[in-house]
């Protein structure tokens, strides 16, 4: 694999301007067929009740979801998409840092499954997420005739 700050670092270059910026999502961490982001918990991403809104964690959950199928494709030939995405939210949570760990549990030629955890600083999972991806391959430019 790459070098692993290098490509991290690359992942976090890419976030400026986009809802992972505002946000606060952060790539940590990454392997082969992982990758691990955090997000911190203040009122930025709470519901009116002061808990960390679902759609937040969904957002964090498809941050490392789809990217971590990047790791697996070449990405000169091919791009990713999430086509379908589910969550089971599990635990609240109002203050702190939460981190989102996503693994490819299937690697097909044009699909991904992939499974993210979403803990809270003790460690507590407070959401389980599936998501699946679609792997396009990108055609050559048509040459005139």
């Amino acid at each position: 694999m790459e070098n692993k700050e290098k490509k991290l670092a690359q992942f976090n270059e890419m976030s400026p301007n986009t809802l992972m910026e505002t946000l606060g999502i952060r790539y940590v961490d990454m392997g082969e067929d992982y990758l691990v982001a955090t997000m911190p918990v203040s009122p930025k991403v709470h519901q009116p009740d002061g808990i960390l809104n679902g759609g937040a964690t969904m957002a964090l959950a498809e941050s490392v979801g789809s990217p971590v199928s990047f790791l697996a494709i070449d990405p000169a030939n091919s791009s990713v998409r999430g086509i379908a995405f589910t969550a089971n939210h599990l635990r609240s949570v109002s203050s702190g840092l939460v981190t989102a760990t996503a693994q490819i549990v299937h690697r097909g030629k044009t699909i991904h499954l992939v499974d993210i955890t979403v803990k809270d600083d003790a460690g507590h999972v407070i959401s389980s997420c599936r998501l699946t991806n679609y792997i396009i391959t990108r055609r050559s430019p048509k040459r005139d005739a």
